[in-house]
């Protein structure tokens, strides 16, 4: 009996300032859970990060810097395929193709898009053609599900309508995507209650200094209950925080606090500063160990490209067929 394929998980995190708590529980943390389970084709977007950063030295550490963070999380070279966008060229040229059966009205609707034009930024034409990049990605190496956060679902919308069009156009070749988004982390909070961001400035960096993690609980806001008071713990950003890092009976036991009184804000804050500094000292401390050895990690990236580079190629070939340009 033939061992049944692993379907095929797809997943990319552009390299643009530090990764927070937000990125890796909202969508990073799935990419280790799913590892054995999937096909995982895990990439850093270095292309997609030139529509912000246009600084050499800057992307050029974000790169590796994102390396270092997706192997101190967990990421096994051994089971997924980790590498650099820009290292499989059939993604850009797939692009094209797509573009030039996208409209601009279409592209108008997506919301990075919307939002620029909203605040007035003057936008590059990669900003706007972003969401036609992420489905070359996407669907050039014939994914089944991508691992995002609930605010990227629509780039996922963007490679399924593109998919249909193709295929309708030409005949079957791509997949139709799934979404996978875990519901209980569809967005991480920041410290001052939106949602965490780095264009926020209300971030938990995910290998923070002990200082670094002080300083960012003890600023979040709270409300004028005193001690005794009993309090709300569904709008206590506090809480909210915590339920990231506690299993279910911890939790309750906090939950009850809340609700009991006789809890004040300073010591939540406390108790959230000690159970962060738990989780996130490990995580530096082997991040940190990574670190000391780039050309290795620089090796895994090479070797991630070409295995994705192989799948690629198979892909783009079916796509030049179809469309008429292989002649010979």
């Amino acid at each position: 009996m033939l061992k049944k394929l692993k379907k095929i998980l797809v997943a990319g995190v552009q390299p643009t300032g530090k990764i927070h708590i937000g990125n890796y529980f909202g969508a990073m943390k799935q990419f280790v859970d799913l590892q054995d389970k999937y096909e995982s084709y895990i990439f850093i977007a270095d292309y997609h990060a030139i529509t912000t950063v246009q600084n050499r030295a800057e992307l050029m550490q974000g790169i590796i810097d994102v390396a270092l963070d997706y192997l101190a999380i967990g990421l096994d070279p051994k089971k997924i395929i980790l590498f650099k966008q820009s290292d499989i060229s059939q993604v850009t040229e797939l692009a094209w193709i797509f573009n030039c059966l996208t409209t601009m009205p279409y592209l108008m609707r997506a919301h990075a898009f919307k939002d620029a034009e909203v605040k007035n930024k003057e936008i590059n034409v990669g900003l706007f053609d972003y969401p036609i990049l992420m489905a070359s990605d996407i669907l050039i190496q014939d994914a089944d599900i991508v691992s995002v956060g609930q605010d990227q679902k629509q780039h996922v919308e963007y490679a399924r309508d593109t998919a249909q069009k193709f295929n309708k156009i030409y005949g079957k070749t791509f997949k139709i995507p799934e979404p996978f988004i875990l519901p209980h982390v569809e967005t991480v909070p920041g410290t001052d209650g939106r949602k965490m961001s780095k264009s926020y400035g209300n971030v938990i960096p995910l290998f923070a200094t002990d200082e670094e993690i002080k300083k960012a609980v003890m600023k979040i806001p709270t409300d004028s209950k005193g001690v005794d008071e009993p309090k709300n713990p569904d709008e206590s950003i506090i809480f909210a925080i915590h339920k990231l890092l506690l299993n279910d009976k911890t939790l309750k036991t906090l939950e009850d606090k809340y609700k009991k009184g006789g809890m004040g804000y300073k010591t939540a804050k406390e108790m959230l500063i000690k159970d962060l500094t738990a989780f996130i000292k490990p995580l530096r401390e082997k991040r940190k160990m990574l670190a000391k050895d780039i050309n290795t990690i620089l090796e895994i990236l090479k070797n991630g490209g070409k295995r994705a580079s192989m799948n690629a190629e198979k892909k783009i070939k079916e796509v030049r067929e179809k469309v008429g340009v292989k002649i010979y």
